[in-house]
């Protein structure tokens, strides 16, 4: 997870064969699994988001050819480290105090 904003637009170009300033939201996991990073164009130029989970690792789906398309619910899941897959409700107090 070296790579910045040129590398990973390059692996996009490259060996995804897509295009970085599409617009697509582009997502690549560390080899650990803790760590993501979220490369996407705003029209104006490369954005780069990076996560690191204390606890846990991102769940990944299995890609089939190399990508896997998910839904913007799903990134929201998996940006938050939950199961994407099978997602539950967080625990909420019952009362104040």
């Amino acid at each position: 997870m070296r790579k910045g904003f040129d590398g990973l637009a390059l692996i996009v170009q490259e060996t995804l064969k897509r295009d970085p300033h599409s617009g697509h939201v582009f997502v690549f996991r560390g080899r650990r699994g803790d760590l993501i990073k979220v490369l996407w164009w705003d029209g104006q130029g490369l954005c780069l988001f990076a996560k690191r989970l204390e606890r846990e690792r991102f769940l990944w789906p299995s890609p089939a050819d190399g990508t896997v398309a998910i839904s913007t619910a799903q990134l929201g899941y998996l940006l938050e480290g939950i199961d994407w897959r099978h997602p539950r409700e967080t625990w909420r107090p019952s009362a104040a105090g």
